[in-house]
């Protein structure tokens, strides 16, 4: 390994009992099974612990969430409770919490408490952790700035700051937003730790404006997939794509398996065709709520699904102990994510297993990923399965047929739309309305109405309408007590602080 500068070699691994953590901190640890640190928390944490800046650029999978969170629980076990002191920006609501879960496995023998804040939940419970003043708070970008608008929010007493995933965060667009975060931060003198899989340009740059002498780590080295992960290319059309999954699940070559597809869309299908295969299978992407996100992790968690299908939001959100099969059932655009895909299994040194399934319209792109990760993949056929059968069901319904879908849909909704304007002018030409037969006195109260209420909406001063007018007023009262709810911020529940692939 090729030593830069302010880097010193690591000549061999040390115990975790040999980094001089707090006797606490070690005690949890050795609860957890870690008797030895992972390379990058063996590099990273001395230097942490000295109080230096640290620079790392560390792959998925090589344990970077004890290399930033050890040091600075060391140091926090010293200072009073009841002050945020350190915080952590990450770019999804999934590693946030697996920030905060790993957090509270290690600090079972401590005071420390941390508190992840993110979109797609109530605002409330996290303003609590900023009140009560949570030890360690775990953010992303777009929910801490919608706190940030509050007094409670200062974070006056920040001593530590931590950018987790700094690349994937530059990758959604939260740069703008993480340069408003600092800008809210008090602006004196704390230790900062910087973590990037890849080191792009605006990344480089943001850590010269953060970063004072820092402590660097693995810049040089080439993104690569974790030596445990044995890697296999599956080609086949991808019309059969769903069915070699399902006979690969069903011969019990994954026991369980992450499954990433390119769209929302294809992985809503591919768990729906699973499930109908008989499969228990759920899927987490952007357009899951959090409550629906945060129930199918758990339930890949402890077993209760076999597959979890997900989009690329997941491929740094998840850390699945003992993840023995990672599946692209597309191939990546990017051999980033690709790295980061696979990455889930294999994690902090053990062994899994990455399959991808590549059609021919998709070659190309997995000869980049080749050439990105200097290897070539073998290739494998699976027995007795028959490439050239005729899929049952589409995965995805084309491009043309959902255009043509949506702009039929869009024709009918003009079509009523203009039918109904039709009939409100129809009823208040002329300023009256058309007498109802006298045989249905029901019909003459019912039609009655809307015009009405709709004529002063529009702004058409209409006689006879005064009462009706009057009533609104009064309802809209009713439901102003919703307006000032929805609106008290603090309180009212979000779609989402931060945006909507986090």
């Amino acid at each position: 390994m090729s030593v830069l500068p302010n880097q010193a070699p690591v000549t061999a691994t040390p115990s975790f009992s040999s980094l001089q953590l707090h006797p606490s901190l070690q005690k949890g640890l050795k609860e957890l099974g870690f008797a030895r640190p992972t390379p990058i928390q063996a590099e990273a944490i001395p230097p942490a612990l000295e109080g230096r800046d640290v620079l790392a650029c560390a792959m998925t999978g090589s344990g970077k969430t004890y290399a930033f969170l050890l040091p600075i629980l060391h140091h926090l076990m010293e200072k009073p409770r009841g002050t945020t002191r350190a915080l952590v920006i990450t770019p999804t609501r999934e590693l946030a919490a697996q920030i905060v879960e790993s957090l509270n496995d290690v600090t079972v023998h401590t005071p420390l408490t941390g508190a992840a804040v993110f979109g797609g939940v109530g605002m409330g419970p996290q303003e609590h952790a900023f009140r009560s003043g949570a030890d360690v708070i775990v953010a992303t970008p777009g929910r801490l700035l919608d706190h940030f608008r509050m007094p409670y929010a200062k974070l006056e007493h920040l001593e530590y700051l931590v950018l987790d995933e700094a690349d994937r965060m530059l990758d959604m667009g939260f740069l703008p937003e993480i340069k408003k975060v600092l800008r809210h931060l008090p602006q004196k003198k704390r230790q900062t730790l910087f973590f990037s899989a890849t080191m792009p340009a605006p990344i480089a740059a943001l850590t010269k404006d953060l970063l004072t002498n820092p402590f660097t780590l693995n810049l040089q080295r080439q993104a690569a997939p974790a030596v445990g992960i044995t890697q296999a290319v599956y080609p086949v059309s991808q019309d059969l794509k769903s069915a070699l999954l399902v006979a690969l699940l069903k011969r019990g070559d994954m026991p369980q398996a992450l499954v990433f597809t390119r769209t929302k869309h294809r992985a809503n299908r591919l768990a729906s065709q699973l499930v109908s295969a008989g499969i228990k299978a759920e899927r987490i992407h952007g357009n899951r709520s959090q409550a629906q996100r945060t129930q199918a992790l758990a339930g890949f968690k402890d077993g209760s699904y076999q597959v979890l299908v997900a989009t690329d939001i997941a491929a740094r959100g998840i850390d699945v102990e003992a993840l023995g099969h990672v599946v692209n059932f597309d191939v990546p655009l990017a051999s980033e994510d690709y790295i980061h895909r696979v990455g889930r299994t294999a994690r902090a040194e053990a062994t899994g297993e990455a399959f991808t399934f590549v059609s021919p319209e998709e070659e190309g792109d997995l000869k980049q990923i080749e050439r990105a990760i200097k290897k070539a993949l073998p290739r494998v056929t699976v027995p007795d399965f028959d490439y050239s059968a005729k899929p049952q069901t589409k995965l995805e319904v084309p491009l043309a047929e959902r255009i043509a879908e949506i702009r039929k849909k869009k024709a009918e909704d003009r079509a009523r739309a203009a039918a109904k304007a039709e009939r409100r002018s129809a009823a208040q030409s002329g300023g009256a309305r058309p007498a109802a037969p006298a045989k249905k006195p029901a019909e003459s109260r019912g039609p009655a109405r809307g015009p009405a209420a709709s004529g002063p909406a529009a702004g058409t001063p209409k006689s006879g309408a005064a009462g009706r007018v009057r009533r609104g007023p009064h309802r809209g009262q009713g439901g102003g007590g919703g307006g000032r709810s929805g609106g008290s911020g603090a309180g009212s529940p979000r779609g989402g602080g931060d945006s909507p692939y986090a």
